[in-house]
């Protein structure tokens, strides 16, 4: 038996949306700060080829899974999908000509085939370590939208309907981890997920603050400069990363789980915002 019976089961709803992304084109769209934009940006870049290895992660075990954990493995799968088409979209305004977007997705490619290269059992212990990351910013997305507030209302909506997917599914690739270690001691889960988180801290931190500092050199900000403020931007002001690191601390407990974290009133709030339109899995 799994911890997750301790939680209350989250419908996990995939919504099949679309987003006129037209003020993404601008290299300031965040409140006029170049620097927001080409954060959110890199992390924008990233999430395609990031999301295609969760679902591959969690697809490779769905023949183990049975019940309601199969049918959300189903709907993360879903909802990812929908997530990499969408920031697809939204990638595809940068000017290739002017950013350095192919040597970016390159990079992300090479990164992701190592990962692949490990085995399922690596792949998905990656996966809900960044699902972890993406659970803490989300929430604080949801929590605090004056960030996005000077943003285009389209390109607002976007992150702000992906923070809350990705709040709605943040325990499923954790769960199915548990049902699939289940024969494991509790020990050896633990020792298996903080060795993950530590690595992946340390490239996913220093990947998003490198291809941001990318980003900005392609519009004539000088290298050191833009490394200096893609940190600021993420661990000073607003901080990006920073703000989050009492939940992100939680991940290192014996008894984790994404749950423990439980934001389900917000998340119920943003769930009113956009209609539960199902996708076809």
């Amino acid at each position: 038996m799994t911890a997750i019976a301790a939680f209350d089961p989250v419908t996990v709803t995939p919504r099949d949306l679309h987003f006129a992304n037209d003020g993404g084109k601008s290299n300031a769209w965040l409140s006029g700060d170049r620097v927001g934009t080409a954060v959110f940006n890199a992390l924008s870049l990233v999430f395609p080829e990031g999301e295609r290895m969760f679902m591959d992660a969690v697809r490779h075990y769905r023949p183990q899974l049975s019940g309601r954990l199969l049918e959300e493995a189903r709907a993360f799968i879903a909802q990812e999908a929908i997530h990499s088409r969408e920031h697809i979209s939204l990638n595809a305004l940068l000017d290739r000509g002017h950013y350095p977007v192919e040597a970016i997705e390159a990079e992300m490619r090479r990164r992701t085939a190592m990962m692949r290269e490990r085995g399922p059992m690596t792949m998905l212990c990656v996966t809900i370590a960044l699902e972890h990351f993406t659970a803490m910013m989300a929430d604080w997305f949801l929590q605090d939208d004056s960030l996005l507030a000077s943003a285009p209302a389209d390109i607002a909506r976007l992150w702000q309907w992906h923070a809350m997917e990705e709040t709605e599914h943040k325990a499923v690739a954790y769960d199915v981890f548990l049902e699939v270690t289940r024969d494991w001691t509790r020990k050896q889960r633990q020792t298996v997920r903080n060795r993950t988180m530590r690595i992946v801290t340390l490239l996913f931190t220093r990947n998003i603050a490198h291809f941001a500092a990318m980003l900005l050199e392609a519009d004539g900000m000088n290298p050191v400069e833009a490394h200096a403020r893609a940190l600021w931007f993420l661990f000073g002001k607003p901080g990006l990363f920073r703000k989050s690191w009492k939940t992100y601390a939680d991940w290192y407990r014996v008894d984790f789980h994404p749950w423990s974290h439980d934001n389900r009133d917000l998340l119920d709030a943003w769930r009113q915002r956009f209609p539960a339109a199902p996708h076809a899995a």
